[in-house]
């Protein structure tokens, strides 16, 4: 007796079977002869394992307008106005406001954030609420937090004392912020110093690194030799990394293999990267996304972050990873058949690698934890931004949707549409 069984779904890599589910675990993959509880019936559908943002800011999230809009769209001016929303907003109204974006994520299948929480003020109320909101969404979504030293590490006089008070509350994963320290040195310092952190705790380290327009912002080769001297190897995670965008071909060709070797990996955020950068273009206007392409050639692992949703930085956003993946998709021009479906990946396999998460996939033993979406296959999904039709949280069902077909009569012949492929 299964206590949860998905039937006839299509798997990622084209396999069509069932999946049987007990407790919070896969048990079973394949075709299966079986009672259960509950059945979902996937014939027709993706079945994937759930969606994964690696880069997110809870803190600021759905706080847009306050305390007033981004006139200039700028990173500049976003980070200032948070820097007065910060010092106002109660621990109680960062955790309803969290929440809330949590259960928006898990409904649309995204079951595992990594969000940076600011330790820039001394009461840290910011990392309090995250902790708390933690705690309240354990059972359904799988939350890491960075300590993020916002102004920088050394930028402000508490900066490094607040990133090891907040790692000492129960923080996961160890941030920072090299271009935004008052000089280049002091920003190759405060990677030497966070380094060190990060091996000396144990912990993951993922920096805010190189998110500038300025190609002379080159801070992710100090990471790069930190990590290699540390040996923390897939523990890292260099995110936005923009200033790649505008360097020079020659540099990038000795940069890339740097990064291979260190064995970190890369986090560009396509929806807030080129919003947010290239503003003081005028024409040609640079996107600042990161080469995404060019790094996954050198076997670097890549993977798409949100990073923002109605926040001081973004006006937008829904917490749907396949409209983070759509956007990238085509600002890195990843249009080939293989290239398409490496996009969902990326929000998927990938970012769960990056995260480091464990028992994740759709294997025997695996958590019970997956989404079933109204596409045949990923690249469908990604074209459809494909309805999610039934959300599985260590096993237990937490959100379903009607399959949203629209009824029409053109000319007087009644009929359905159907967004998905004629043949399905």
């Amino acid at each position: 007796m299964f206590d949860l069984l998905i039937k006839g779904g299509t798997l990622p890599d084209g396999t069509v079977g069932d999946i049987g589910i007990r407790g919070d675990r896969i048990v079973a993959v394949g075709r299966i002869e079986g009672e259960a509880r509950e059945v979902i019936d996937a014939t027709g559908d993706l079945v994937s394992p759930p969606f994964v943002d690696p880069h997110f800011h809870m803190d600021a999230t759905l706080s847009y307008g306050l305390p007033r809009v981004n006139a200039s769209g700028t990173l500049l001016e976003g980070i200032a106005l948070w820097g007065e929303l910060r010092d106002i907003a109660t621990v109680d109204e960062m955790v309803d406001r969290a929440v809330t974006y949590c259960d928006w994520a898990a409904s649309m299948g995204l079951l595992a954030i990594r969000t940076h929480v600011d330790t820039t003020p001394d009461h840290l109320r910011g990392v309090e609420a995250m902790l708390e909101v933690k705690r309240r969404v354990a059972s359904y979504i799988d939350l890491q937090l960075v300590a993020f030293p916002q102004d920088g590490l050394y930028r402000t006089k508490t900066g490094r004392e607040n990133v090891i008070r907040a790692l000492d509350m129960g923080v996961d994963v160890v941030g920072g912020i090299p271009h935004f320290e008052r000089t280049m040195e002091e920003g190759a310092e405060s990677l030497r110093d966070l380094g060190r952190i990060a091996s000396e705790r144990g912990l993951m380290w993922d920096v805010h690194c190189d998110e500038t327009d300025d190609p002379m912002s080159r801070h992710v080769e100090t990471m790069a030799r930190e990590v290699t001297r540390h040996g923390l190897g897939g523990r890292a995670a260099g995110s936005h990394l923009t200033s790649m965008h505008s360097m020079d071909n020659y540099y990038v060709s000795k940069l890339m293999p740097l990064i291979a070797e260190s064995g970190m990996t890369a986090i560009p955020n396509p929806l807030i990267n080129i919003t947010l950068q290239g503003r003081h273009d005028t024409y040609p206007k640079r996107r600042g996304l990161t080469r995404v392409k060019e790094m996954q050639a050198q076997g670097i692992t890549v993977g798409w972050g949100q990073d923002c949703v109605m926040d001081p930085w973004y006006s937008l956003g829904t917490a749907d990873m396949l409209d983070v993946a759509f956007m990238g998709l085509h600002v890195a021009q990843m249009t080939h058949p293989e290239e398409m479906a490496r996009c969902f990946r990326m929000v998927t396999e990938d970012n769960a690698r990056i995260m480091n998460l464990e028992a994740y996939g759709l294997k025997v033993g695996d958590k019970a934890s997956l989404v079933v979406l109204d596409a045949g296959n990923p690249t469908e999904a990604l074209r459809l931004r494909a309805e999610r039709l039934a959300v599985v949280s260590n096993g237990k069902v937490i959100a379903r949707r009607h399959r949203n077909d629209t009824r029409l009569t053109i000319a007087g012949r009644p009929g359905t549409v159907r967004r998905r492929h004629p043949d399905r």
